[in-house]
């Protein structure tokens, strides 16, 4: 189960200033009731037992390959062969924002997008479900899904029952930090807060990845978090910014400053420290005692599509744990599907059974106790908190 290791140069933090793709979030916060579809209107006739394809939109870099040709991706492969359905797969989704610009129209207007399958942020596949613009997805196709998803993914406050989305890949946003040279241990997240940090800490400018690590960090419960919640950790943050003991706050460029030692401490997606750890064993993740945010990047099948049975089928075959297992050792994220970590523990491959137990991978029951995925942010709320966010950020 050779697979070669794809850089994560993190597809989850190529964050943006909001500029084009600005207006299309703003109408999906606000709702748009007009562009509401209901749930009789989602379903196309679907073409999937006489033309087998479809259409897989994805992020860059979110896919094993084969190390002797890139271009060939063995999973995709597999079910190819195994099924008979030809995938036409597309690395287009470079930002959730942009993206939902991209196929909004279409789907406010009731037409194809001309993807089967597409992978957003569930921060964004919130916006999707509300709006009614992705189709319900026939479990009996998809024994895997129900018989293997991790419970800490199963039940998301948009999506109760995973009925609409599935996930492909999952994270923890914590923190990292250069051991050795900071010269001790953070537990906490209150610790990047400390004079020895000023001005070597640096933050996520994205306020959906940012404001969850954050909340946990002065005892919120992100399962319910409150205005008052939100409140009080901006406030926070004004005084750490006036007090400029926040550097910065970045996109994936976090990556950068840590390495080259600028930056001593961050906040950090699980899966780019993984790789950074390949290089530097100084640098360590910390899921905080008070928590961390357990996210996912998930699956889901859009209003209209053509070939939604043979899209089903895609989704259940990637809830194989040896397919699983093959994916979890290619990207280096959080495997949604547990069982994967048996397949890799067995490998006769030293470095594939390592991952087995890497907790960044398959989260120690112990680790598991401090995740936790924040709800989301209604359509009310999010003009309002986002504007706040912004000016603090300088977005």
């Amino acid at each position: 189960m050779r697979v070669s290791p794809v850089k994560t140069l993190s597809r989850r933090s190529l964050l943006r200033a909001l500029g084009a793709g600005a207006g299309a979030a703003a109408l999906a916060g606000c709702g748009v009731p007009a562009a509401y579809v209901q749930p009789g209107d989602r379903a196309a006739q679907d073409r999937s037992g006489s033309d087998k394809r479809l259409v897989f939109a994805n992020w860059p870099l979110y896919i094993d390959t084969d190390e002797k040709d890139p271009q060939r991706r063995p999973t995709l492969e597999g079910f190819e062969k195994s099924s008979g359905i030809s995938v036409k797969y597309t690395e287009e989704i470079n930002d959730n924002d942009e993206f939902f610009g991209k196929i909004s129209p279409a789907l406010m207007n009731h037409q194809a997008t001309g993807r089967d399958l597409v992978v957003v942020s569930d921060w964004m596949c919130a916006r999707y479900v509300r709006l009614g613009w992705v189709q319900e997805m026939d479990r009996s196709r998809q024994p895997n899904v129900d018989r293997r998803l991790d419970p800490l993914l199963r039940k998301p406050s948009f999506d109760p029952g995973r009925l609409h989305s599935v996930p492909w890949q999952s994270g923890i946003t914590g923190i990292a930090y250069n051991r050795k040279k900071l010269g001790r241990e953070i537990r906490h997240t209150s610790e990047l807060w400390k004079d020895d940090l000023r001005g070597r800490v640096t933050l996520l400018a994205g306020m959906d990845e940012a404001f969850s690590l954050l909340m946990q960090g002065n005892g919120a419960d992100v399962t319910r978090w409150t205005a008052d919640d939100f409140h009080t950790m901006t406030d926070q943050l004004r005084r750490l910014v006036r007090n400029r003991h926040i550097r910065r706050f970045t996109g994936n460029d976090y990556i950068k400053d840590l390495s080259s030692g600028d930056v001593l401490a961050c906040q950090a997606y699980s899966g780019d420290i993984i790789q950074l750890q390949a290089d530097n064993p100084d640098i360590e993740f910390v899921v905080p005692q008070e928590g961390a945010e357990l996210w996912a990047e998930s699956l889901m099948i859009p209003n209209l599509a053509r070939h939604k049975r043979n899209a089903e089928d895609l989704i259940d075959y990637y809830y194989r744990p040896e397919v699983a297992a093959r994916l979890a050792a290619a990207v280096n994220y959080v495997c949604p599907v547990p069982a994967a970590r048996d397949v890799l523990a067995a490998s006769k491959d030293k470095d594939l059974a390592a991952l087995a137990e890497n907790p960044l991978i398959f989260p120690s029951e112990e680790m598991r106790k401090r995740l936790a995925t924040a709800r989301d942010m209604t359509a009310h709320e999010r003009p309002g908190f986002t504007k706040e966010w912004n000016e603090i950020v300088g977005l």
